[in-house]
């Protein structure tokens, strides 16, 4: 089986579709599994229906269910959207609590609704959406706001590129040498590390430390410390498309942590997020220029994965050649086939 971007089993599955500053009091159109959805913050009843005060994030399917006009291009009316093509007017839930046309006098119908998804939230700075009830967690995210790091989001990268090839390629150590070349890869360490990995339902844990030549430390360079040392890293992956990569460095000291997330737009495009902690920096500009460096280290991933034909991730392993270094890899075969055949049961 293969799995493309807009698979409808991906529909039970946690998926970041913005970042929370993208998302204001104007409607915002976002795309995800091939669909539009409608994201706004309504103001509640707390606040003001102007100007500053508490607000509400809510995500409508982004089309009105009396003529299907995009609800994106309507207009925060009080503490409701407003459609633009007849003035319809939904709440935070979805029901529809003015119809302009009827004037007041007829009940308005309860189906009369726009579609909600199962399942909506933010955390660490990105907003979360579950079209259907989900299969499955939202990857935990504890270095978000973690005192003691500096924290920095990446421009979200939209691209041509298969949401199952890049968590794989995210996940995968191996091509380090030749597709990070000018980066964080290095002839010097062509071998994979062992790798231990711990199954979490429709999810795993990979870990390892192992040497490796750290050229990034300013130590080696001022002969403080050793090139080759050790390092940890903790993989942690949540299907369908959430990862992180924790690395703790034991001779120079410091953590570094990167959460990494893949929308999956439509059948063709993908839009990835990217967060970086890091508690080994002193300032905003070395945090800025980690930034620019992981930027790279994505644009480089980018310039391969943009170039497959086929961006539909093969989920029965015996449609590759493995080797023993690809565990992880084909691990997470094993999870997206599990995490289809949940929502695959479910459904009879």
């Amino acid at each position: 089986m293969m799995l493309g971007n807009a698979d409808p089993a991906l529909r039970r599955g946690w998926h970041v579709v913005a970042a929370s500053h993208e998302i204001g009091r104007d409607p915002v159109q976002v795309w995800l599994l091939g669909e539009p959805w409608a994201l706004v913050r309504l103001p509640t009843a707390e606040g003001p229906t102007a100007g500053g005060g508490a607000t509400r994030l809510v995500a409508f399917a982004d089309r009105c269910p009396h003529r299907l006009a995009p609800l994106s291009a309507g207009t925060v009316v009080g503490e409701m959207l407003q459609c633009p093509y007849h003035g319809w007017c939904f709440d935070g839930d979805g029901a529809c609590t003015v119809v302009p046309a009827l004037g007041g006098r007829d009940r308005i119908s309860p189906r009369a609704r726009a579609a909600t998804p199962a399942g909506l939230t933010e955390q660490g700075g990105l907003v979360f959406l579950a079209p259907d009830a989900p299969v499955g967690e939202r990857l935990d995210l504890p270095f978000a706001g973690a005192e003691g790091f500096l924290h920095h989001q990446l421009a979200p990268a939209r691209a041509r590129v298969g949401a199952g090839l890049m968590l794989d390629n995210f996940l995968d150590m191996a091509h380090f040498p030749f597709v990070h070349a000018a980066t964080i890869g290095s002839h010097d360490a062509l071998e994979v590390p062992e790798m231990t990995i711990e199954r979490d339902g429709v999810g795993m844990v990979v870990t390892s430390t192992h040497w490796f030549p750290n050229h990034e430390d300013p130590g080696v360079a001022r002969g403080i410390r050793p090139l080759l040392q050790q390092r940890s890293l903790r993989y942690e992956y949540r299907a369908p498309f959430q990862a992180s990569l924790r690395i703790d460095y034991v001779q120079a000291g410091g953590t570094n942590v990167l959460d990494f997330f893949v929308q999956p737009e439509d059948d063709e495009h993908c839009r990835i997020y990217t967060l970086l902690h890091r508690n080994d920096l002193d300032d905003a500009d070395q945090l800025a220029d980690a930034g620019a460096y992981e930027q790279k280290i994505l644009d480089e991933d980018l310039l391969l994965q943009e170039q497959y034909v086929d961006r539909r991730f093969p989920l029965d392993i015996t449609a590759e050649v493995h080797v023993r270094t690809d565990r992880v890899g084909v691990e997470l075969r094993r999870i997206l086939a599990d995490f289809v055949a949940a929502r695959a049961e479910s459904s009879s």
